[in-house]
């Protein structure tokens, strides 16, 4: 049909049917939008072309928004346990490097359909934009295409029978590290005590250093029959009532320091109210509450700061981020300087600033060609996607300069990166489709056999290291390993075995690292030739 030829007719084609088939679902699996690649790989092999700019923008778009996205997990995944899934993670990488290279070896595979075996067994899409731009051939991503449906599959199976194969009780390691978890991220309530220990009698907030000694906040007092927010300065008398926020730990402190819990309520007056304010004025991200200073220039008491759906205690010395929200108490014309001064626009939040992610882009592209040159006549550089990825990461983790945030909501990130997900697979598709037979009937059994390998030694390599070398909980270790190998329907998959969100957050800890250690691998493959 000449109307094929059109390419932006076929485009939106390609993606139209790839959709409707990535939501078929075979035995509880489906391929979701990775199902584009395969359309794209059928009409690339019955003459559909793209320009290869459509490809370009797309992996550029993609592996940005990746990047933005996990930067702060990429540097908080170093802390507490995170150095252990941090290697766990790493382990599967590189194990699936060397059975690669083990394989390219004894088996003579050409390095470039190799590392896209190797993309496509560990489910890595930016693997593979770093695989095409490395080997600048359309074997990248025929390997790919040809280990991928291998690797979803796998990943999927692999989780689902780890825990038998571990014998690991998912519900009770369930209960163990959520308990854990508790003492990590404590839930914040609130109580009301009266003032009734004479060593506080006619002192003021500011002398008895209350945040310091409890670590609770004072979001209320009440003195005979006026109802005010404290400020430094406010004096306890014997009988006065507050309101304290703060963890259980905190408030048992602060009863100590003060007196007994008792159960009444404190209505502030008509001249005070209590707001969640949302943090949208890029001027204010990145200062601490120290730095805002609104208890002494405002007398208002900040008594809890909801970010990414957490409850997280105030303090001094931390920093506001873009979209968090600050429960503010203090006088009404007070509280209107406050909302002018923190933004609180819920149009401000859901509007996509593209100044960032092009200096962004702009930024990646430039540390993309800076090159390392080691002994041996060997360069290396990070290329376009790696380049892009790294500059992502950093931005994304500073959060701001000057005027400008790097940051993105989750749903404007969302919508850039699959957009981009989806130009990338369409243009590569098309391009490998016209070499895909042709591969696959000369060495395509044998390439099955060697991504499905590819894909379960890591695995099985990191599930013994991970389980009997760090002794890590069953729910870490299945997060660790889909985000090890980069498996999103892999993470979907262990979502379906357990209600707690430790795998999802041990996914996002390993995932930017996995990708990292896999950009840096497939470049030194895609060298070697044996």
């Amino acid at each position: 049909m000449e109307i094929l030829t059109n390419p932006v007719f076929a485009l939106f084609l390609i993606i139209c049917i790839g959709f409707l088939l990535g939501r078929i679902k075979f035995l509880g699996i489906s391929f979701d939008v990775s199902a584009v690649i395969f359309v794209a790989l059928v009409f690339g092999h019955y003459g559909t072309e793209m320009p290869p700019i459509i490809e370009k923008i797309g992996m550029v778009l993609f592996i940005f928004t990746v990047g933005i996205q996990a930067g702060p997990g990429f540097f908080d995944s170093f802390r507490k346990n995170g150095r252990e899934l941090a290697v766990v993670a790493s382990v599967i990488i590189i194990a699936g490097s060397l059975s690669t290279l083990a394989f390219m070896y004894f088996l003579n595979i050409d390095s470039a359909i190799a590392v896209g075996i190797l993309c496509g067994a560990l489910t890595s899409t930016p693997g593979l934009t770093v695989a095409i731009e490395t080997t600048a051939s359309p074997l990248a991503s025929i390997g790919y295409g040809i280990a991928y449906p291998f690797g979803v599959v796998g990943v999927i199976l692999f989780v689902k029978i780890l825990p038998k194969l571990l014998r690991a009780d998912i519900k009770k390691e369930t209960e163990s590290i959520e308990s854990e978890l508790l003492k990590s991220y404590p839930v914040m309530v609130h109580k009301h005590f009266r003032v009734d220990n004479h060593t506080v009698f006619g002192r003021t907030l500011r002398d008895l250093r209350v945040r310091t000694m409890t670590g609770a906040t004072i979001s209320r007092v009440k003195h005979v029959e006026d109802a005010f927010t404290p400020s430094p300065e406010t004096i306890l008398h014997q009988g006065d009532i507050l309101r304290a926020v703060g963890t259980e730990d905190s408030l048992k402190r602060f009863a100590l320091l003060i007196g007994p819990v008792v159960d009444e309520d404190i209505t502030l007056g008509k001249e005070y109210e209590v707001q969640s304010v949302l943090v949208t004025n890029t001027e204010v991200v990145n200062r601490t509450l120290d730095e805002l200073n609104l208890h002494q220039s405002y007398n208002a008491v900040i008594t809890r700061i909801r970010r990414s759906g957490i409850d997280i205690a105030p303090s001094p010395n931390l920093q506001v981020k873009f979209g968090d929200k600050l429960l503010v108490a203090c006088r009404k014309e007070d509280m209107k300087q406050i909302v002018a001064l923190l933004g609180n626009n819920d149009q401000g939040l859901s509007d996509t600033d593209f100044f960032p992610i092009a200096a962004g882009i702009v930024l990646g592209i430039l540390a993309g060609q800076l090159q390392l040159s080691f002994p041996g006549n060997f360069t290396f550089s990070l290329g376009l996607s790696g380049g892009i990825l790294l500059v992502a990461i950093l931005l994304s983790s500073i959060g701001r300069t000057g005027p400008v945030v790097w940051t993105m909501t989750g749903s404007a990130n969302q919508l850039l990166r699959q957009m981009g997900l989806l130009l990338f697979l369409t243009g590569v598709g098309t391009s490998a489709g016209a070499h895909l037979v042709e591969t696959v009937q000369t060495a395509g059994l044998q390439l099955l056999f060697i991504g499905a390998a590819i894909t379960l030694i890591p695995m099985i390599v990191a599930a013994v290291i991970g389980r009997y070398v760090y002794k890590l909980n069953i729910l870490h270790l299945l997060g660790t390993i889909t985000g090890g190998m980069t498996s999103t329907p892999g993470l979907a998959a262990c979502d379906s075995m357990t209600n707690s969100n430790v795998p999802s957050t041990s996914y996002a800890a390993v995932y930017p690292i996995a990708m990292v250690v896999l950009i840096i691998l497939v470049q030194i493959l895609s060298l070697i030739q044996f």
